[in-house]
């Protein structure tokens, strides 16, 4: 039996457009950001020992079961690791 895994209405069509749409813009800007305070590091060392110390005072916005202020800062604290390693 073959399935088709493809949206059956323009509706479903567009809702995975927007899908990949916001996936791409998403990669682009975290892309751009990161290459940003890659070079912002390298001329004014400091400000990833200033982001990493903000850290705990980061938190999910969300105000339903999906709030998980801990996994929030556990991305940032990949993203500065990340960071620390390719400004170095």
């Amino acid at each position: 039996m073959v399935t088709d895994s493809s949206p059956r209405s323009s509706l479903g069509s567009s809702l995975t457009q927007s899908g990949a749409e916001a996936r791409h813009r998403e990669l682009a800007t975290e892309h751009m950001l990161f290459q940003t305070l890659v070079y912002i590091e390298r001329q004014f060392p400091g400000l990833v020992d200033h982001l990493e110390g903000s850290i705990e005072r980061l938190g999910d916005h969300a105000s339903d079961e999906t709030k998980d202020d801990e996994a929030v800062r556990e991305v940032a604290r990949l993203f500065v690791q990340s960071l620390r390693k390719t400004a170095s």
